[in-house]
């Protein structure tokens, strides 16, 4: 199953940058998104918890803390999955009898450390602007 949310993350986030003027409330955002505001709220709160997004009690809706040029997409990813967790992850407990079984750990660790470096570099050089701008392209 595809994990959606890093893309649902950044839609929060552009109708956050896109109605600036006001604060984007849960409801607001889940119909754009079409899920639940539950959905919407777990996120909301990682992105306010990684300084991205503020929001005040009694007051609904949320802010952009800085603006979409000085987001980069890595910033977004960090909130949301964390800064050590890589987008693979290895099956656990290979047979060690089994030739394939004793090498496949390590084998996989150095191909997908590289591919998590270079998808970690990507996402660095592309920001929240980026995705602002190809959105009216």
């Amino acid at each position: 199953m595809k994990n959606n949310r890093l893309a649902v993350s950044i839609h929060i986030l552009s109708l956050a940058a896109l109605n600036a003027r006001e604060r984007v409330t849960s409801e607001f955002i889940a119909g754009s998104v079409h899920t639940n505001s539950v959905v919407i709220r777990r996120l909301t709160s990682k992105l306010k918890k990684a300084g991205l997004l503020t929001s005040q009690p009694g007051i609904p809706g949320v802010k952009l803390t800085r603006s979409p040029s000085e987001t980069s997409l890595l910033d977004i990813h960090k909130a949301i999955y964390g800064k050590e967790e890589s987008v693979f992850s290895i099956h656990q407990n290979p047979n060690p009898d089994c030739e394939v079984g004793a090498n496949i750990q390590s084998t996989l660790n150095t191909t997908f450390d590289k591919v998590q470096d270079a998808i970690e570099k990507e996402l660095s050089n592309q920001t929240l602007q980026d995705i602002l701008d190809d959105l009216f392209a």
